[in-house]
């Protein structure tokens, strides 16, 4: 109730100041905000923001509260997604089938909110509604607010959803690059972030992701750019923090064998190892070791970074002692020595002569070179710089190496979508030079948010004719002036305080900047304190800055007889690094040098430039509670967030507004066809279109078209407004004429197909009609051919069997008319009885003899003395034919047995004279078929032989 009543005395300050003060204005809000929090078993609905009402603090963050005690972490915030940490594993909250379904979906705002409606928007946005554009997903919020989690999951959505071709020759490549694209985040956490008071995985870098996409949105491809990273973390870690993640997952994993080669054994700690005694989910070593495997570095590569990390822990061991005499370098104890051997044979360097480089100091004087050795702490300092500097350098290394194996060729993609995760906003017991590059860098990203959308957006109301009263906002702008103002800022007295060529004085510094920056309101000092320090008022809260160190640390110096130690080393890795002229030039250049915030502010001007020219989308993430328990909401920790990121704010806006601002002349290109098709009955209006000059009447037209004919005429000024250069839509009339336009090119696919299909099936029916003609008249062709053929092969066949019939003919009569053979005898007349049966009467033979009857002239010589002659004729002969043949008889009516079985048998085709001489040989019965199928014609000689007998 204590915090209810503060929020509510603030909404009542902030109508005070935008309305003169009237009691019973203050008492209806009081009175809606109460009735709204009545019902507290509904605010978990509330997946919207924008349908909250009234919008104020209290009760958005009341609706927050319900959603996150019934654990759902995503609501929408107009255009902005609100994400709570709930420090805790969510099965199945981000698996494989969740981002199908939003990936599948029609429409994915109509799901519940979720982190991959945002990345499916900007994927789909890509794909270009109106035109591709690239996009950027701004991922934002206090540290440990869960931004490094966020961006994880986006990769992999797009490395699920972007990775799915049908094109199979390109699927192993689209595999093996989305897989390395995943296998970059472990290696660079690994290296990059470390356990904070505030995160046990806080980044402690900055780094915007490329993911880059063909023509066919496929992933192709990734980029890194990273920005400042916290290298002063490797040589002195805040308390109760810890050193980056990769040095324990050495502890932690390395195998026996791998700690006698980095010289570490079991019983060994190292200084600037602390709270090693702490286990977190990050140290996983063999997933660092498995994912640089799958990146492309191999055993010998990963053997030589080991080293070398073992050799900065080792360095951290070594400590000095201030010599009795001051023209004498520092003493080392024997431990010291010890770690300094080791130390020295893990970078491959001599070891005296890394002795001599910590402990003495090589100052030029003209030509000539004068060693001096250094005091206690300027040796403690240079070995700290040693440090830090082989480990930054190993750090860039690692970004290039990851780019080189990930990165496609410019030629093979178009678009891109970038993640950005940077550290979020800090406020420590100590702050220091590394807590104002990154306050500022959320500074400029607060800017970069008011500027594109609260400011922005409300300005083109205002100038394209909108009826729109401004919503109050927390503008950043005079904190960043004060930041990076010209011509004079913080930034530009610490570069000139850096530049000098002598120590740095923090009480003078603090003493020029209240001088010069005191007309500006967001920087204060506390005149009783004893250390000198500055205040600055962000937009997230008042954060006090040590100026102690801080112009050292902005100058980074490093020896150059560091770096020159450094390049003679034998190990090759190492040696590559520092070898390159570019980095020992910069060494070179004195106080002339780049200092650490000009190379700061240089790349986050690129990356805004970056953000500026790409379609962004926000995701706040929030901070439930600051000991990062699991479901645990306090409303203090919340409430802050929600005031300092402007969330009240957008909801006013994104509610009161039009999110979605579209160009006439890409209006009309895109929607045109739905006025023409929709009324395709009506002439007049499609020649209205045509002869309409003016595109915004052109435009209104379209949309009055588009809402009468889903009956939302009188909704419109809730939906739409034309402006005088552009149409402003609301994420409702968008998806209406969306909807409209894919129902009508759905339409117009089908008539184009059905038109395509008769255009077919009419050709092939031409086509079938042609060939039967051309079959027809090529078989009638082949026919006549065969025909023809048949009837000269009959006549070949014919005339040479008349010829064979013939010779046959004069060679029997040949044979058996021989006039040799005859002999002339009167035979004696038959008895017409005898005839007429058949019967045969031999007046010669003294004794009866069986005679059988044959046809056409047969005789049978039962004895070789015997000589028969027979003629049979009618019934008879008809009968003795068809036994000769053996053909089938009718029923068996009748049998005929005839000596054809036992007998040899003669032809006579010549009436008998006298006596006749049998013959066996060319007899024509040899040729026929004496037992012919009962089912086939009688055919050959038989056939013959029936038409001459018969």
């Amino acid at each position: 109730m204590f915090l209810m009543s503060r929020v509510l005395s603030q909404v009542k300050g902030l109508i005070q100041k935008v309305h003169p003060p009237q009691r019973s204005l203050n008492d209806s809000l009081e009175g809606e905000i109460q009735a709204f929090l009545i019902d507290e078993d509904q605010l978990h609905t509330y997946d919207d923001l924008t349908k909250v009402n009234p919008v104020t603090p209290a009760t958005v963050l009341k609706c927050l509260q319900g959603r996150y005690s019934m654990k759902v972490f995503y609501t929408h915030a107009g255009c902005t997604l609100v994400a709570l940490n709930p420090f805790q594993s969510i099965p199945d909250l981000y698996s494989l089938d969740v981002m199908k379904e939003y990936h599948y979906a029609r429409q994915p705002q109509e799901f519940k909110p979720h982190i991959f409606i945002v990345a499916e928007e900007a994927y789909r946005n890509v794909r270009g509604q109106l035109e591709p554009v690239n996009q950027s997903l701004v991922v934002s919020g206090e540290s440990g607010a869960g931004k490094t989690w966020t961006s994880r999951c986006l990769m992999k959505y797009y490395a699920t959803v972007a990775s799915v071709s049908s094109v199979v020759k390109s699927q192993d490549t689209v595999e093996r690059i989305e897989r390395r694209v995943l296998d970059s985040n472990p290696v660079m956490e690994a290296f990059g972030n470390a356990c904070t008071l505030r995160n046990n995985n806080s980044s402690r870098f900055g780094k915007y992701i490329q993911l880059q996409l063909d023509r066919c949105q496929l992933l192709v491809g990734a980029t890194v750019q990273t920005y400042l990273l916290e290298k002063t973390r490797v040589a002195c870690q805040p308390a109760n923090e810890r050193n980056f993640h990769i040095f324990y997952q050495m502890m932690r994993g390395a195998t026996d064998e791998q700690r006698k080669e980095w010289k570490m054994s079991h019983d060994q700690s190292f200084v600037w190892l602390p709270n090693s005694e702490k286990t977190i989910e990050e140290d996983c070593f063999h997933e660092t070791v498995k994912a640089m495997v799958h990146l492309g570095i191999n055993a010998e590569r990963q053997g030589e970074i080991f080293r070398i990390l073992a050799g900065i822990l080792q360095l951290g061991n070594v400590s000095f002692s201030s010599s009795a005499d001051e023209s004498q370098p520092c003493h080392l104890d024997a431990k010291s020595k010890n770690f300094l051997q080791r130390a020295a044979e893990l970078l491959c360097v001599p070891a005296e002569e890394l002795q001599t480089c910590l402990r003495v100091r090589t100052l030029k004087a003209g030509k000539q070179s004068v060693l001096k050795p250094c005091s206690q702490a300027d040796c403690s300092v240079r070995r700290d710089c040693l440090a830090k500097v082989i480990y930054a350098q190993l750090f860039e290394w690692l970004v290039t190496f990851i780019n080189n194996s990930v990165c496609a060729d410019k030629s093979t993609w178009c678009n891109f979508i970038g993640i950005l995760d940077v550290y979020g906003f800090e406020c420590f017991q100590t702050n220091n030079l590394e807590q104002l590059c990154i306050n500022y860098a959320n500074e400029k990203l607060q800017q970069h948010f008011v500027a594109h959308y609260l400011r922005a957006q409300q300005e083109e109301y205002v100038s394209e004719g909108l009826q729109w009263s401004f919503v109050k906002y927390q503008d950043n702008q005079s904190c960043l002036d004060l930041l990076e103002g010209s011509p004079i800022s913080v930034f530009s007295l610490l570069n000139e305080e850096s530049r000098l060529n002598r120590a740095s004085d923090a009480k003078t510094f603090r003493v020029r900047l209240e001088k010069e920056l005191c007309d500006n309101a967001n920087i204060s000092w506390d005149k009783f304190s004893k250390v000198p320090h500055f205040t600055v008022a962000h937009y997230a809260g008042k954060v006090g800055y040590q100026i102690e160190g801080m112009a050292e640390k902005n100058k980074d110096p490093v020896p150059p007889e560091l770096i020159s130690l450094l390049q003679k080393s034998n190990n090759q890795l190492l040696h590559q690094i520092f070898k390159d002229n570019e980095t020992e030039s910069q060494i070179k250049k004195g106080p002339g040098k780049t200092t650490v915030v000009s190379k700061f502010k240089n790349s986050l001007e690129t990356l805004m430039k970056i953000l500026h020219s790409t379609t962004p989308h926000y995701t706040r993430c929030i901070k439930p509670n600051p000991e990062c328990k699991p479901l645990t909401f306090k409303k203090e920790e919340v409430i802050i967030q929600l005031e300092a990121c402007g969330i009240v704010e957008t909801i006013h806006i994104s509610a009161a507004g039009f999110p979605i601002r579209i160009p006439f002349q890409s209006f009309l290109q895109r929607y045109t066809l739905i006025a023409k098709h929709i009324n395709s009955g009506s002439h007049s209006v499609v020649l209205d279109l045509e002869a309409d000059t003016c595109p915004q009447r052109h435009v209104e037209k379209i949309l009055g078209v588009a809402l009468k004919h889903r009956h939302l005429s009188e909704e419109r000024s809730t939906l739409v407004h034309c402006g005088r250069t552009k149409v402003f839509l609301t994420q409702v009339m968008l998806d209406l004429l969306e909807d409209q336009r894919k129902k009508i090119l759905s339409h117009c696919a089908f008539t184009i197909q059905c038109c395509w299909l008769r255009y077919q099936r009419r050709r092939r029916h031409t086509h079938r009609q042609s060939a039967t003609l051309i079959q027809a008249a090529v078989r009638s062709w082949l026919v006549r051919n065969r025909v023809r053929r048949w009837n000269r092969a009959a006549g070949v066949i014919q005339s040479t069997w008349r010829k064979w019939r013939s010779l046959l003919k004069s060679l029997a009569e040949a044979e058996l008319d021989d006039a040799k053979d005859l002999v002339e005898e009167d035979a004696p007349a038959l008895n017409p009885v005898v005839r007429e049966r058949g019967s045969v009467q031999l007046s010669i033979i003294p004794e009866p003899v069986a005679v059988r009857g044959w046809p056409m002239g047969l005789a049978l010589a039962s004895a070789p003395s015997m000589t028969v002659s027979l003629t049979a004729t009618g019934f008879q002969k008809m009968i003795s034919v068809i036994a000769s043949l053996n053909l089938p008889s009718r029923r068996g009516e009748y049998q005929v047995k005839t000596n054809q079985y036992t007998e040899e048998l003669a032809s006579i085709r010549a009436q008998p004279k006298g006596s006749i001489k049998l013959h066996c040989q060319r007899s024509p019965l040899l040729y026929a078929d004496r037992q012919p199928d009962l089912k086939s014609d009688v055919t050959g000689f038989n056939e013959i032989l029936l038409e001459k007998t018969l």
